[in-house]
């Protein structure tokens, strides 16, 4: 007999069994479950709605059932349908029926809906303190790259020269706005929905703030039927988490690029590539293709969640059900692939010399002619024209601008004097580059500094959150 069967007259139909029934993924919640549960039940003694001894009780029987089930002890059922019915079920076998009492004053509509919140919340502190690893990754090969010049691309096209430290700092200060995005959205997540009951609330004299407190929530939610149906926080970190993985893939088309022959500005380490069963020469950047072909499936998740939530009225609705698989594959997705970037990044070997010599070997520097000619008192767009004309010659004879005798750049203008050779030079164009944010040296080196505060501050979050869940974890 269900739990929740006495109106009935037959049992549910097998089929319908095996179509709604959820424990085969929601069994993830379980220790989130018995954190909320301890929780309500210690919330119910102490507003005397249950005695203290059936509290204790239920307590020490919830911890029990908790224990089994992270041991791969407790047999968990289809026929009980979801995480919280199951465990309340082992609960009542445990103890016997004063087990019973824990759903006193409280639904699975708001109970699933606590559930999701705080295992998404121990996600968030995971998930930041994985982007955190990434982001030192980076920040290592830019201060072991602060001299190295690669070309910078528009369009896919070599456009200007740029230090290999730019471009990682690039990546570092992207990654921060997925910090702090993940870091903001904790206010939203770290709600108390629970007390809302199906709902309308409950009938009993029960303490939701206290429930809150002792689960180290920061308020509760104050709308009963908002309470149970908002899964905004779980749109947003599949918000959060597809713009992170986009990041992921921008960068992972960059290293499977460059770890081509034809670039050959990198080589992964052999203990992230994988080999090719019929071609004994391959090496193949597997892991970068990997997140980035992964990127579609956690975009896809945002759009399933939001095409869930757009006809459902208020309050729940079995539709939600859908809420939590995208979610957890969201999270295990994003992990992995975090976990996989920050050492595939330090490992990494920066080709130099190559870098270098594309450079050199390239017209990058032509924007720094025209500015040089401007110096000269001529106007931008007439001096556009004429290094367009000086470009379009160096190719004719097949000579980069550096390759140019003063004679032949004086073909296109007087005002080129022999000071020129170190104007184009590869290293004075990047220093040339001196304002905020720029890649000359030493703006790189003030986004390096700027780089380390914001690491100071986002450590401290991550520690303070860190913190309190292991201080509200389930002690056995």
């Amino acid at each position: 007999m269900k739990l929740w069967g006495g109106r009935f007259t037959k049992p549910t139909n097998k089929l319908v069994d095996e179509y709604t029934a959820s424990i085969s993924f929601d069994q993830k919640l379980a220790a989130f479950d018995v954190q909320g549960s301890l929780a309500h039940v210690d919330m119910l003694a102490k507003c005397d709605i249950i005695s203290h001894e059936d509290s204790t009780t239920i307590a020490k029987g919830l911890k029990v059932v908790a224990k089994k089930i992270s041991n791969g002890e407790a047999e968990l059922t289809q026929e009980n349908e979801d995480i919280h019915m199951n465990i309340e079920k082992l609960l009542i076998d445990e103890v016997g029926a004063v087990g019973g009492k824990l759903h006193t004053g409280r639904s699975r509509n708001d109970q699933v809906a606590l559930d999701m919140r705080l295992y998404l919340r121990d996600a968030l502190v995971t998930i930041t303190q994985l982007l955190d690893e990434l982001q030192h990754a980076l920040y290592q090969q830019a201060t072991a790259n602060l001299d190295t010049v690669l070309p910078g691309y528009t369009h896919l096209q070599r456009a200007q020269p740029v230090l290999f430290a730019h471009h990682m700092l690039a990546y570092v200060f992207m990654f921060q706005r997925d910090m702090e995005r993940i870091i903001d959205s904790w206010k939203r997540v770290n709600r108390s929905p629970l007390g809302a009951g199906a709902l309308a609330g409950t009938s009993f004299p029960i303490d939701r703030h206290y429930v809150a407190d002792q689960l180290g929530f920061d308020s509760v939610i104050e709308n009963s039927l908002d309470a149970v149906s908002d899964r905004d926080f779980v749109v947003e970190f599949l918000a959060d988490a597809a713009l992170i993985t986009t990041h992921l893939s921008r960068l992972s088309e960059e290293l499977v690029q460059w770890s081509s022959a034809e670039f050959n500005f990198i080589e992964l380490d052999d203990a992230f590539c994988t080999g090719s069963s019929m071609m004994p020469q391959k090496k193949n950047p597997d892991v970068p293709e990997l997140v980035r072909g992964k990127t579609g499936r956690v975009v896809g998740h945002l759009m399933g969640m939001l095409t869930t939530l757009k006809g459902l009225p208020l309050a729940y609705n079995k539709d939600m059900q859908e809420d939590k698989e995208g979610m957890f594959d969201t999270v295990e997705t994003l992990k992995g692939a975090l976990a996989l970037f920050a050492p595939m990044i330090e490992s990494m070997e920066v080709k130099k010399d190559n870098m270098y010599e594309a450079v050199v070997k390239d017209y990058s520097n032509a924007t720094d002619l025209a500015d040089y000619l401007v110096g000269k008192n001529m106007p931008f767009r007439e001096a556009h024209a004429v290094v367009g004309e000086t470009v379009l010659y160096s190719i004719e004879q097949q000579k980069y601008l550096l390759d140019l005798s003063l004679a032949e750049f004086q073909q296109f203008s007087n005002a080129i004097e022999a000071d020129i050779y170190d104007v184009l030079a590869p290293k004075a164009v990047v220093n040339a580059r001196n304002v905020a944010g720029g890649t000359a040296k030493n703006r790189v080196e003030e986004q390096l500094k700027q780089a380390d505060a914001l690491f100071a501050s986002n450590q401290a979050w991550i520690s303070k959150k860190a913190a309190l869940l292991e201080e509200l974890a389930i002690e056995n």
